[in-house]
């Protein structure tokens, strides 16, 4: 698997020494947790390098967004992606994890202090209670997501995170057309606005995704985010 990552992050420009070594041990350790916990569908070697390493990776070369001594939350994070395999890669990042599970988390806490990312903020909560609460709301420089859910509800979920001036980046895939017409309305109310869409292509992988980014122009209104299940029964 690290030649694999060193094979991709070359490809994409990026150089961080160690930083292949640091992700083919995340695989491990994930691959591993995954037989006693459900962590990820996929389970070949070479695609955890290429669909959640390189993917997450690729995220480095984003047109103007700069990720070096940033505040990022990841929300939904799942088994960590995007937020820690981009805080591996620039460790100045001030990376929170946050998920709705609690094994998860608690599994992300040992993965960040065996890969030396002690300083990660390992965070057991709602999105949409933790964003109302004072350092948290209209705090970060950026919010990331890359969980499988409209694109709308996604943004109610995370804008409300990020201070004016910063960016959520939503993880799609290329065929979000769609998404992006029907979130139009939600990013305004919630003091955002539609920056740009930017595909790529995972190095070696033959796929292409596409990252919009969500520009922050203005505080999110008070009322929101609503309850989950307001969310999903009225999407903005």
């Amino acid at each position: 698997m690290k030649e694999r990552i060193e094979r991709g992050l070359t490809a994409l420009g990026i150089d961080a020494p160690g930083g292949a070594a640091a992700l083919a041990e995340y695989g491990r350790l994930l691959l591993e947790q995954n037989q006693v916990m459900n962590l990820t569908a996929i389970t070949a070697p070479d695609q955890v390098a290429d669909l959640h390493f390189l993917d997450c990776a690729a995220l480095l070369n984003a047109p103007g967004i700069s990720f070096a001594g940033k505040s990022l939350i990841d929300v939904g994070t799942g088994a960590g992606f995007p937020g820690l395999p981009l805080r591996i890669l620039e460790p100045t990042i001030r990376l929170t994890l946050l998920d709705s599970l609690g094994k998860r988390v608690s599994w992300l806490e040992q993965a960040c202090t065996a890969l030396g990312a002690q300083d990660v903020k390992c965070l057991h909560a709602r999105a949409e209670e933790q964003a109302l609460l004072p350092g948290f709301r209209d705090c970060f420089d950026l919010a990331a997501a890359r969980a499988v859910a409209p694109l709308a509800l996604l943004c109610e979920l995370c804008l409300p995170f990020v201070a004016v001036g910063g960016f959520f980046l939503a993880m799609k895939s290329v065929d979000c057309v769609a998404e992006l017409e029907q979130a139009g309305r939600c990013v305004s109310r919630l003091g955002g606005r539609l920056h740009k869409s930017w595909d790529y292509e995972i190095p070696g992988a033959g796929v292409a995704h596409r990252l919009v980014i969500v520009e922050k122009i203005s505080s999110t209104p008070k009322g929101y985010p609503r309850r989950w299940a307001k969310i999903q029964k009225a999407p903005l």
